[in-house]
């Protein structure tokens, strides 16, 4: 299969998120896609997952457990290479030095040529939903281990002498930034991305799914595609 022409010299990839269920809401038609294309890609997860839920009766570990394990699921179906967790404890997410560093290591170790991230800024442009401060850590913690962490030797020593040599990253993708610039076709790996999706059960119904191929399928027709996810680029010199 050929590549996009925008990823065409691309071989690895990273997804860089703060929950488990992020990166399906948001990317997982473009992973796909790009994975069927010959790219590698992992995905980062920067909390336990322990708080997502109304209900009463399960525990944090729990939570966090069968999480993880759904995420792992999606993983699979997705065609992932790995699946990291950082487990910082989930909704007290910063983008403090340790997750930057830990972000850093696995960027120099998995050595991604474009690494997607969600929007590190509240943007309040919707209606409905006003944004989840983990995201926004997450956002800034992997941009920040991007540029310049990761790329330079001074910065976080330690890693050096952990065997992490420092890296490049090419391009980094915003998902959820209010003036997204580039888009991704996706009706070929739309189904798998919902299916994807769905391997959450502890946090979603087919509703939600439905919900979010609808969205992807507007963002379609406003491009003149079957099925869009959209991001914001930055190409780094």
């Amino acid at each position: 299969m050929v590549k996009d022409k925008a990823i065409e010299t691309y071989t690895r990839g990273m997804v860089v998120v703060a929950h488990p269920d992020d990166a399906e809401f948001g990317c997982s038609g473009t992973v796909a896609k790009w994975i069927r294309q010959g790219i590698e890609f992992v995905y980062v997860l920067c909390t336990d997952g322990s708080k997502g839920t109304s209900d009463r009766t399960i525990t944090p570990q729990e939570l966090s457990e069968m999480r993880n394990n759904e995420q792992i699921a999606a993983g699979k179906l997705l065609g992932l290479n790995d699946v990291v967790f950082l487990n910082y404890p989930d909704g007290y997410l910063e983008p403090s030095l340790d997750l930057r560093r830990d972000i850093s290591r696995e960027i120099r170790r998995f050595k991604p040529d474009i690494l997607i991230t969600t929007n590190p800024t509240r943007s309040l442009t919707g209606s409905g939903y006003i944004g989840h401060p983990d995201h926004f850590a997450a956002g800034e913690a992997a941009l920040s281990a991007v540029y310049p962490a990761a790329r330079d030797h001074l910065t976080f020593p330690e890693l050096l002498g952990e065997g992490f040599e420092t890296h490049k990253v090419r391009e980094v993708l915003i998902m959820g930034h209010g003036k997204p610039d580039k888009w991704v076709d996706v009706s070929s790996s739309i189904d798998i991305a919902i299916e994807s999706l769905l391997a959450h059960k502890s946090q979603l119904g087919i509703e939600a799914a439905e919900r979010s191929k609808e969205w992807k399928k507007n963002a379609g027709k406003e491009h003149q595609m079957g099925y869009a996810e959209g991001f914001k680029s930055f190409e780094l010199s």
